[in-house]
């Protein structure tokens, strides 16, 4: 996906028409819309996540400007800002929130627990007291949780299968996220059973990715787990970059992670997931209650492998991945 793409796709996701005077007539709700994306037109996931959003509440009747009104709030990863822009949504009394993420999900509930929130891109929100449990979530927040711990294992299984050289691995996590080491922790558990030692790095903010690489490439035989949080959303390219330069291989969750220029990526296809969240805010607005709503959880994860980035780090793909790969970029 080039520049031109991204901006028009962008514009189509975002831009609000006119209201005509029939259309003034229908009312009109308002969407708080919070997200750690940056709002910048190429970044891929604020445009992709919103694309997708915007799309299935089209799908279900649903038209910015027309019968909804959306206010989009693109706060980047800083958490002061995050905490920020979730007060003055609150304040701006929506009929529903869309959050995006476990730290803005977090700042929101600190502001409202009575107006409906619903969420995406959260890991653990049962363990980290965002609803009381996946099937009652009682409160004012459901959502789509993104349920990678069952999964994280496997990341670094095949990470040795692409890159059987490897002798130890770093768990790329953002500082202090609960959600995260619990991720980092099931990758350690994975690395034991293969004989690989982990190491953890802790990033705070895009410079610590240099750190953290820089320092663990120093060493041969080494290969990455790094986990999607908002800091690696808003600099994916810089990560593909540090991979690149100090020739590690490196495995990641969603899809967009290995299209984008990433080795190999295993998990859940995380813009369906914000289609699937507009079901979540259509029910809302017809006036059901998300505490009674269940969060969803997704049953599917993909597996893409780039050929073109294993080639550019002088690796082979082997047949068992790519005979089971969902998805093969040449």
């Amino acid at each position: 996906m080039n520049r031109r793409d991204l901006v028009l796709l962008a514009g189509a996701a975002i831009l609000t028409p006119r209201l005509s005077p029939a259309q003034q007539a229908e009312r009109v709700r308002r969407i708080g819309y919070l997200t750690p994306a940056t709002g910048a037109p190429e970044n891929i996931f604020g445009v992709l996540q919103t694309r997708a959003l915007v799309d299935g509440l089209r799908e279900l009747g649903w038209f910015d400007g027309r019968n909804i009104a959306i206010e989009h709030r693109f706060s980047g990863d800083g958490r002061d800002r995050i905490r920020a822009n979730a007060k003055e949504l609150v304040a701006l009394n929506p009929d529903v929130i869309m959050s995006v993420g476990g730290s803005v999900l977090a700042a929101l509930l600190a502001e409202t627990r009575t107006i409906p929130i619903v969420f995406a891109n959260v890991n653990d929100p049962v363990g980290s007291g965002f609803v009381a449990s996946l099937a009652r979530p009682g409160g004012n927040a459901t959502g789509v949780a993104v349920s990678e711990a069952p999964i994280a294992g496997k990341w670094l299984e095949l990470l040795k299968e692409i890159a059987p050289q490897i002798t130890h691995a770093k768990v790329l996590m953002e500082a202090e996220a609960p959600p995260q080491q619990l991720l980092a922790n099931a990758v350690a558990t994975a690395g034991a059973a293969l004989g690989l030692q982990i190491a953890t790095g802790q990033v705070r903010e895009a410079a610590d990715y240099d750190r953290e690489i820089e320092a663990f490439a120093r060493e041969p035989d080494g290969g990455l787990v790094a986990l999607s949080n908002t800091i690696i959303a808003n600099n994916v390219e810089k990560v593909h970059a540090l991979a690149a330069r100090h020739r590690l291989p490196a495995v990641y969750s969603y899809p967009v992670y290995a299209r984008t220029g990433g080795l190999l990526s295993y998990g859940a296809d995380n813009f369906a997931l914000f289609h699937e969240a507009a079901r979540y805010i259509d029910q809302i607005l017809r006036g059901a209650k998300p505490g009674d709503l269940p969060v969803q959880q997704p049953t599917r994860f993909l597996l893409v492998v780039s050929l073109k980035t294993a080639k550019a780090l002088g690796l082979t793909v082997p047949q068992s991945i790519l005979a089971r790969a969902d998805e093969v970029i040449e």
